[in-house]
């Protein structure tokens, strides 16, 4: 069984790597890892807060391209450069989901392609509206 659906950012990646930014398999939307990276430049140098809540928005028009809202996600990943950035990430992260709740792992200490990407998010969103 394949995706139902491809959602692409138009990142020149995608293609190359073999990756979309969602995929819509059934009544799940899975969003792949997202930076704060607009047009190949790295948004909010230095800054976890900035970078998180850029990450989010691009994840939020991925989601709604695919028929969902930030309300429907159930799970968050968040990596990060290292633990000091934990405070400013969790701050935007609960200003998005601080009423959805979904379930959510932070990992800290994990290295990117690019030095000045501090923050990296996947989520998973789920409804029923998605069914035919």
């Amino acid at each position: 069984m394949g995706a139902d659906a491809l959602i692409s950012s138009g990142s020149p990646w995608e293609p190359i790597i073999g990756y979309s930014r969602a995929v819509v398999a059934g009544n799940s939307v899975h969003v792949s890892g997202t930076t704060a990276t607009i047009d190949g430049v790295v948004q909010h140098p230095g800054d976890a807060y900035g970078q998180t809540k850029v990450a989010l928005q691009v994840i939020e028009r991925a989601l709604v391209e695919a028929g969902v809202l930030l309300t429907d996600v159930v799970r968050t990943r968040v990596y990060l450069s290292a633990s000091q950035y934990v405070d400013d990430a969790a701050r935007a992260h609960g200003e998005i989901f601080g009423d959805i709740r979904p379930a959510k792992t932070v990992l800290a200490g994990v290295s990117f392609v690019a030095e000045a990407m501090l923050v990296e998010i996947e989520v998973d969103a789920y409804s029923t509206a998605l069914t035919a």
